[in-house]
């Protein structure tokens, strides 16, 4: 482990000369790759730095204490002592965390896609609960929230919702949410007062830059309609809605909600080339099924993940048995302590595989 953190803070200092290099800051695209390369490892690098003082510390603490010291000054280095040693072992735990390889789509921006699934106008309510969660929680981390495309249902719920989420880390906190949520309630539509249970889907897709998958314009036809709005708006009158297929994979991507035809088409190539990256990472990752196993983020989208029960005002996370008896607190939007325990899981996980070979 030493050796990879003396290379890791090897490589930081170079790449500290690099970034004052005339030629490389003149070299936009190096310049982002190598700053970027240099934020992913400053973390580590300091921790490792902390952590040398802090063995240094424990050395001339016990070097101190070999010597004929007066009781206050005896008790003054053991106290130190006792604290740096700690503190090492804190730090430990956190170089092996900080050492796990890392998703190399943890700093991307989402496309997150929400769908109404079993429970027909009550699941499409449950999804623009969901919506609204994950909005309020966007805007408490400072990220950026915008609606790509929506199918809104005549009592307000969302059949489907497209929102693209910007800003720092958004893939690594949210890629956890994949999968069915199941909501337990009372429909506003139920009369008889019985708790009815209904279920939306999220999908969390890591968008997809154009150097890391090349679609062929070959490979996708191009299908330009009139969109279809409510009250004779503006998308009625020109033909602005978009559906792209890419053929090779049989994936479509309809957009009809912004103004113009080039922006739906813009819009659309955004998703269609998510979507398309994320079936190529699930066909490679399939290959490994023990690390699908272990890795939350990944496992079968039709798999129930969490239970909304609104009698109980519980939320529960099946994957980690992780209960919280304040549903309405997770539905404004304060997700934090459910992604942190999701977080601490799944790197628990990964250190035990790497520990067991």
């Amino acid at each position: 482990m030493f050796d990879q953190l003396q290379a890791v803070e090897d490589r930081y200092e170079e790449l500290g000369e690099l970034l004052s290099d005339p030629t490389v800051v003149t070299d936009n695209k190096r310049f982002m790759e190598l700053s970027k390369e240099e934020a992913n490892t400053r973390e580590t690098v300091a921790v490792y730095r902390r952590y040398k003082e802090v063995v240094q510390g424990i050395a001339d603490a016990e070097e101190l204490l070999s010597e004929n010291l007066e009781d206050d000054m005896a008790e003054m280095a053991k106290e130190e002592l006792h604290e740096l040693k700690d503190e090492k072992e804190e730090l430990e735990e956190k170089m092996k965390i900080l050492l796990l390889p890392k998703d190399p789509n943890d700093d991307k921006n989402i496309i997150m896609e929400i769908r109404g699934a079993a429970g027909g106008d009550e699941a499409a309510l449950f999804a623009g609960d969901l919506f609204e969660m994950y909005q309020s929680y966007a805007q408490s981390q400072g990220w950026r929230f915008e609606v790509m495309e929506a199918n809104i249902t005549g009592i307000g719920g969302y059949k489907e919702v497209i929102v693209m989420i910007s800003g720092e880390n958004v893939y690594s906190k949210l890629k956890y949410e994949n999968g069915a949520h199941r909501v337990q309630r009372v429909p506003s539509t139920e009369s008889q007062g019985r708790v009815h249970t209904s279920t939306a889907t999220v999908v969390v897709l890591p968008e997809a830059e154009d150097v890391e998958i090349d679609l062929d314009d070959k490979d996708i036809r191009v299908d330009i309609y009139h969109a279809s709005g409510a009250g004779g708006q503006h998308v009625n009158k020109t033909a602005s809605a978009v559906r792209l297929t890419h053929e090779p994979t049989g994936i479509v991507v309809a957009m009809q909600d912004q103004r113009s035809q080039l922006q739906n088409r813009e819009k659309a190539m955004q998703v269609l080339r998510a979507r398309v990256y994320d079936k190529i990472q699930q066909e490679a990752q399939s290959e490994y099924d023990a690390n699908r196993k272990s890795a939350i983020g990944t496992g079968d989208r039709s798999e129930r993940i969490r239970t909304y029960n609104f009698p109980q005002n519980r939320v529960t996370d099946h994957r980690i048995g992780l209960t919280i008896q304040q549903l309405d607190r997770i539905l404004s939007g304060e997700l934090d302590d459910i992604v942190d325990a999701l977080i601490i899981y799944d790197q628990t996980q990964k250190l035990e595989n790497m520990q067991n070979g």
